[in-house]
This record gives structure tokens, sequence and C-alpha cells, in this order.
């Protein structure tokens, strides 16, 4: 496989919308640090409808297009973008955030809408853990309680868990909990130290080595029941999975050896923020554009710091010598969080380079 099948030039994959900050929780690790009323100069409802036709002009196919925040359900016309966005041709999904807002009537009506799937946040296994991270009491219960009624109602839910030296010994039970309640999919989002999040304590590097073998060994059990494993901020977990495959002799001929190989910020991944920055990710908010003033399109595919993100073996330190580079090519926003500099290597990856190309094909 050529390493060009790693480099997402044209379109990106997923497109991340912040369409507002304004949310009710006071998460302790939250990348948005947001607060409880809307920002005045967020995009109005003119200028989203105008972004949404914008997102169009990335043709087929077009991206996944994910609503969040913030609380989406701050936002009065959410279900106006959702339209819009839908009779473009995107798919969408919904980050809700667990507060009263998130009723059982406000889950029925964004499946009525169309959407793929919403996510929800669990950060422990217990309503003391939990809550303790999201900064409100109850949050735990109206999580539970939300995915209870996406199952009834056949609405795909999603599982966001961050990893950080607060919640590392407690990923197993989360792990049982997630399963018993029917999630489809769980990400593991590896604390980078943005926003609120610098309150959290980080994983060392071996650490984060150990949970990503645990969490690999997850993602290759396929029995019915159990939710598929993802990553967010820690791409090394596809270095870990083929180093698992080939210890186990595992070969798969004729497909991308890893989940979402090459994919990480600016390469695959775009954010928009509530007031229309154009950003490689949530977590690498560095604008390098507005949407009130660009063209969506042209940022993405042009401008330097996007084009500097696809190329995986310019990066600095270890993350450019390492042979794994165009499948994983580290964390971009914890290099910058960590140094000022994107392209510097992941500090959180303990891997020391072979310098010896790999078969992409497993």
């Amino acid at each position: 496989m050529s390493n060009a099948a790693y480099v997402h030039d044209q379109r990106p994959l997923r497109i991340y919308w912040e369409i507002t900050r304004a949310c009710d929780l006071a998460c302790r690790h939250c990348r948005a640090t947001a607060v409880p009323d809307a920002d005045p100069d967020e995009l109005d409802h003119h200028e989203a409808l105008q972004l949404i036709a914008d997102l169009g002009c990335f043709g087929s196919p077009l991206p996944h297009l994910v609503f969040t925040g913030g609380d989406p359900l701050k936002r009065r016309d959410l279900f106006e973008l959702i339209a819009a966005a839908r009779h473009t041709g995107f798919r969408v999904s919904v980050a809700p955030s667990a507060t009263p807002l998130l009723t059982p009537d406000a889950l029925v009506a964004l499946q009525e809408a169309g959407i793929d799937a919403i996510s929800l946040s669990l950060d422990g296994s217990t309503g003391a853990r939990h809550d303790a991270i999201r900064g409100i009491e109850h949050t735990f219960d109206h999580t539970l309680a939300a995915a209870a009624v996406a199952a009834r109602i056949g609405l795909p839910f999603q599982i966001n868990t961050v990893v950080s030296g607060d919640t590392a010994d407690d990923l197993s039970a989360i792990h049982d909990l997630v399963r018993t309640i029917g999630a489809a999919r769980w990400s593991l989002f590896f604390l980078v130290t943005v926003g609120r999040g610098r309150l959290l304590q980080p994983l060392s590097a071996e650490r984060a080595e150990a949970v990503l073998r645990w969490a690999a060994a997850l993602a290759a059990d396929h029995r019915a029941g159990n939710p598929i494993v993802t990553t967010t901020e820690a791409p090394q977990m596809r270095r870990v999975s083929l180093q698992r495959q080939n210890e186990l002799g595992v070969h798969r001929h004729g497909q991308h050896a890893t989940h979402a190989a090459g994919i990480r910020d600016g390469n695959g991944v775009m954010f928009i923020s509530h007031t229309g920055n154009i950003c490689p990710s949530g977590f690498l908010e560095v604008p390098v554009g507005n949407v009130r003033h660009e063209r969506v399109v042209d940022v993405y595919r042009d401008s330097q710091l996007f084009r500097e993100l696809r190329e995986p073996a310019r990066f600095d330190g270890r993350c450019g010598e390492c042979e794994y580079h165009w499948v994983c090519g580290g964390s971009r926003a914890r290099a910058y969080a960590e140094t000022g500099n994107p392209l510097a290597e992941d500090p959180l990856c303990p891997y020391v380079p072979s310098r010896a190309p790999i078969n992409a094909q497993g």
C-alpha cells in the first residue's frame, strides 16, 4: 500500500463543528472551557447555514459532520442546522451534554431528525468517580438514563472516556459498564492538557503504552455485544495493534492494518470553532482561517499548517523517524500543548524507532 493511501488532502473524513460553547456542566477536563451562556460572537443562524453550504463544496464523498460543543442542545436552532446538513447530504452525529436538557423527548427528536448517532461521556464506573470529573452531581445518572433511552429507541451511541492519571485505574470497570449499557463504540480520549484539562493528572508514557496494549486486545475481541474500541489523540494505538498482530502471527491482506490508519489532527480531521475559526482539531485549536472570511475547502487543502500535518516524514524527533509514522504520526495536539510545536514528537509515546519499513497490510 502506498503512502498516498494515508494522506487525506482533498477532504477530511470528519468535521467537528463546535456550534456553541454554552454548557451547563463544569467538567474538569473540558477542552472548550465551556460556560453556561453563549458567546455573543458565535456564528449566528444565517452564518451557520452558509457554513453548511460551504462545507458541501468538499464534494462526494462528503465528510461526516459532528455537532459538538459546549452542549449542542443549548443552541436553539440545532434541529434546523441538522435538517440543513442532512438536506445537503451530510451524515450527522451530535455530542450532547448529560444535563436535564437531554430528555427522552430530545433523544427521540434527534433520532427523528435523521442523525447517525450521539456520543455520551463516562469518566468513571460509579457516580462518585464520574461526577467528580464532571463537576456537577448526577451527571452519571443523566448519562445512564440517556443511554437507556437511546438503546430502547434504537439510536446508536458512543461512549467517550478521558484517559488520565485520574481514570486509568477505573478503565476496566468502565469498559464493563459500557458493554452492559449497549454502546456501539467506546472511544478513549487520551488527555491533552488544554483548556480545563490542565487540572487532571497526565499519564506517563509507559503507563499509556500499557493502557494501549490492553485496549488493543479489547479492540481485537469482536464477540457479539462488545463495543468497537478506538482512541482519540492516541494514534499510536495503531502501532501497538500492528505489533500485537505480528506477535500473534495475524495478517490482514488487502485491508488497512488498523482502524483509521493515518487519520490525525489536520489529516482527515478538521475542527470549526463556535466563532468560525478553522483548526486542525479541537485539541489542536490553532486557527489558520475563519469561515467568515475564507473558504473552508481552500483552508483545509492549501493552508501551510494543514499541509505540514499531512507530511509525517517531516515531523521532528522520533515521530519523523518512526517506521510507523504514516500509520500513526503521533498526537499533533499533545506535541503542541507540550512544546508549542505541532510537528514535534508526541511525548506520550515511549517507542524507539527501528527505522525499518513496515508492511502496511499487516
